[in-house]
């Protein structure tokens, strides 16, 4: 046979796989220090993609072999490469319309800097408009180790209204917020609220929840709203926020103050434009008591589970309806404020309750549950048990959020009812409120992660991200992988804490487990979709502390470069500014790094 033939011939074999496809790689990167978290935890050194799918991974020489002229090469310069991280609960479509209007002290190390970043920002707000600082930080991450006082924010932000958020404890309204919303000696406390008086029965500015986060949500939805130019803008920069720090996929998690379909009108165009940077599949929210009911009724005969505007193309990223909660009554509201006792849950809550699971059920409808308390779930189980008894369950997706003091009793009868948990970084930034109140055993124990895992129960990992913690998932990382708060207090049994591969995993793999989506993602490998980042730093070798620090250098979400650092900027375009102009975003960004 002639030379020439058998080259021919040779050739043909190695591309025969890709011509059976009939596909060739779009986009390679190599060069690189790829963990595929595979069932192996096997390491390459290069990726082919094409529609939108991971082709093949393997060595530098193998994969390079798979271009043509029409393919983006990209060298990662010998980065560490993760699948995409996948939040299982987070708020992007209420975060991402007010986005651009917040001054985020995420990250913050010391209270003097975020006063005076509260003083700058209050020197560029207009007249109309409102500083705001909305969760992601507590005072154990400030080398003060203490709260803001009043005081200080009077003086920062002078006659600017201004409200700061802290957690879903308390919230600061200075003075002039104070007047701008008509808070005065008349103001009575909402139910489960209290508007602190001082002697003389004047409101001093401090919002606590007692312990309804009612307050705090009703308050801050009086604020001026953005244009809808600004709020298609202000979800873009959140969503580029979260390309940054590798997130690829998050489950929405509802909200209050978040109504369907009214509220998800900026997503849903940004859906239809194809301008999603993250999948999106989101979960509804019932809105006000003693309605719920009738807002799920509505749902279930409107509303298409797994249908949105995706429809299942593949040039599209996923965002669509997923399930009911995470608030599926309000008097089943079980508010984690650690400043203050358990809130005891109505007597009314049960039959509420079973009515609403009762028709999710008969619909086949996926749900979620918001609950803190080992106290509540013992309540939710009796239900839902009452339920399966009268229509089974039958391997429904279901689950609960949070679960921090889940008992081993209760997740026995998780486990028996197929059910999941969806757990997040919250004990980070309230460890410390945590053991106060509860002490260091309970607190050891929280979440009693050892156990879920060995019961085999399907847990993913999240944030819970905006406003109750920060939105980054590098805390959660931290979190899970050292046992300590933000505060650098390790409470947590050492038998919890995760080696950083499996961390890694459960805000992967687990997340889309969760949801029964882990047949092509969590894991870098052939035909799993091409959703990875390359990172600022080794995450496997580095430091405890500099893991809070990570970030992308570069984000592929379904084969598609979204976000780029300095170093990668040829591969993408740059987000425009943030708007408006004043947009403490365009002068600080999101997640302050240290």
């Amino acid at each position: 046979m002639k030379p020439k033939i058998i080259i021919s011939a040779l050739l043909l074999i190695l591309y025969l796989p890709i011509f059976a496809q009939g596909k060739s790689a779009t986009l390679i990167v190599h060069h690189a220090v790829i963990h595929t978290l595979d069932d192996k935890n096997t390491i390459v050194e290069a990726m082919a993609v094409a529609d939108g799918k991971i082709l093949k991974t393997g060595t530098n020489n193998e994969i390079l072999k798979l271009k043509n002229k029409k393919t983006t090469i990209i060298d990662a310069k010998g980065k560490v490469i993760i699948p995409g991280i996948f939040d299982s609960h987070m708020h992007i479509i209420r975060g991402g319309r007010f986005f651009n209007t917040e001054l985020r002290w995420d990250g913050v190390r010391s209270l003097k800097r975020a006063l005076a970043m509260l003083k700058e920002q209050a020197q560029r707000t207009p007249k109309g408009q409102w500083v705001r600082v909305v969760g992601g930080w507590n005072a154990y991450q400030f080398e003060e180790k203490r709260l803001p006082t009043l005081e200080e924010i009077n003086e920062a932000t002078g006659d600017v209204p201004t409200f700061v958020l802290h957690l879903y404890g308390h919230a600061y309204l200075n003075k002039a917020g104070l007047q701008a919303l008509k808070i005065d000696a008349n103001t009575p406390n909402p139910n489960g609220g209290l508007v602190e008086k001082d002697a003389s029965g004047n409101p001093t500015g401090l919002l606590v929840a007692e312990p309804n986060a009612f307050i705090l949500y009703s308050t801050l939805s009086k604020l001026p709203e953005l244009t809808p130019e600004e709020k298609i803008n202000s979800t873009k920069q959140f969503m580029s926020e979260m390309n940054r720090l590798g997130v690829t996929a998050i489950i929405d998690a509802g909200g209050g103050f978040q109504n369907f379909p009214d509220d998800y009108g900026v997503t849903n165009g940004l859906c239809k434009e194809s301008d999603l940077t993250v999948r999106m599949p989101y979960y509804l929210f019932a809105q006000k008591a003693g309605s719920e009911l009738n807002d799920y009724t509505k749902w279930v005969s409107t509303v298409e589970i797994g249908e949105g505007c995706d429809d299942h193309d593949d040039d599209k990223v996923e965002y669509h309806a997923q399930g009911a909660g995470e608030n599926l009554v309000m008097s089943a509201g079980d508010f984690e404020n650690f400043d203050k006792p358990r809130p005891e849950l109505s007597p009314a809550m049960e039959g509420q309750l079973k009515s609403v699971l009762s028709l999710l059920v008969k619909n086949r409808w996926p749900f979620r549950i918001h609950a803190t308390y080992n106290e509540s779930i013992t309540r939710f189980l009796n239900v839902i048990e009452e339920i399966d008894k009268e229509t089974p369950l039958n391997g429904l997706l279901w689950f609960f959020d949070h679960g921090e003091t889940v008992s081993i009793e209760n997740l026995k009868r998780i486990k028996a009812l197929n059910g999941g948990l969806a757990i997040q970084h919250r004990m980070a930034y309230q460890g410390e409120s945590f053991i106060k109140r509860y002490g260091k055993t309970a607190a050891a124990n929280t979440v009693p992660l050892k156990k879920i895992l060995e019961m085999g129960i399907k847990v993913g990992m999240g944030t819970d991200g905006t406003r109750v913690a920060s939105y980054n998932p590098w805390v959660g990382l931290y979190w899970l992988t050292t046992g300590k708060t933000l505060g650098g207090t390790k409470y947590m049994l050492d038998e919890n804490i995760q080696d950083r591969t499996a961390a890694l995993k459960l805000f992967t793999y687990g997340s889309a487990q969760l949801i029964n989506l882990e047949k092509d993602r969590g894991m870098l490998k052939a035909n799993n979709l091409a959703d990875f980042v390359i990172l600022s730093d080794d995450y496997f070798n580095t430091s405890e502390e500099k893991i809070l620090n990570i970030e992308s250098k570069l984000t592929v979400v379904n084969g598609k470069v979204v976000y780029v650092d300095n170093d990668f900027r040829t591969f993408a375009n740059p987000i425009p500014k943030a708007i408006p102009e004043w947009s403490p975003v365009n002068y600080f960004g999101g997640y302050q790094k240290n």
